[in-house]
């Protein structure tokens, strides 16, 4: 049993490696961190917001982000106005009796949503049908999307201003790379907005 444990565990190991750097050595990745980190300034500096959308361990990303946006990351500063489109109980649940689960975030997105907003779409596969519509929702208010998916994109791919596709088919990993990307987003945007000694 050990060494099946022993195995197992070595073979993640070499898959997030290989995964992270595939990552490291892609540099329009690097390119796309920093778009989405100036279409997320901008919002911000212009009095607009960040939503976060996500099923799963994907809502946990959305909570996650949008706490580190509303409390802080690495320094104290003052709040950032972003929402987790993942919490509200009634919320969610009202939309889904009365209009189905598609509609989940869509709704949201309608009620909440302003034009110059940013709302950030995470679905492993690309294909969650309520994210999909969250995305027609979003261009109908003039919301920027940044997307963060798997590879190749899934549907969401080219209805993102910024669509990250991290390098792989397998949801620990595209989930692992969605939480170190949506990391260096929330450092970014913060040292962006509230640069530390003004500099």
């Amino acid at each position: 049993m050990e060494d099946r444990i022993n195995k197992f565990v070595q073979g993640e190991f070499d898959k997030t490696l290989a995964n992270f750097t595939a990552m490291a050595a892609d540099v329009a990745l690097r390119e796309q961190i920093a778009g989405a980190v100036s279409l997320c300034v901008a919002a911000l500096r212009n009095g607009n917001k960040i939503l976060f959308a996500g099923n799963g361990g994907s809502a946990a990303d959305a909570q996650h982000w949008a706490g580190e946006l509303v409390s802080r990351f690495y320094y104290d500063r003052p709040g950032l106005p972003a929402i987790a489109l993942t919490t509200d109980t009634s919320i969610l649940t009202a939309i889904g009796n009365d209009y189905g689960y598609d509609y989940t975030f869509a709704r949201q997105v309608e009620a909440l949503g302003q034009a110059g907003d940013v709302l950030v779409a995470i679905s492993t596969s690309g294909r969650s049908k309520n994210i999909l519509r969250a995305l027609d929702a979003a261009e109908q208010k003039g919301v920027k999307v940044i997307g963060f998916t798997g590879a190749g994109g899934g549907d969401m791919a080219g209805r993102c201003e910024v669509c990250f596709q991290v390098p792989s088919k397998e949801t620990p990993r595209i989930q692992e790379g969605h939480e170190f990307i949506g990391h260096l987003l929330c450092a970014l945007i913060e040292s962006e907005v509230f640069p530390r000694d003004g500099g």
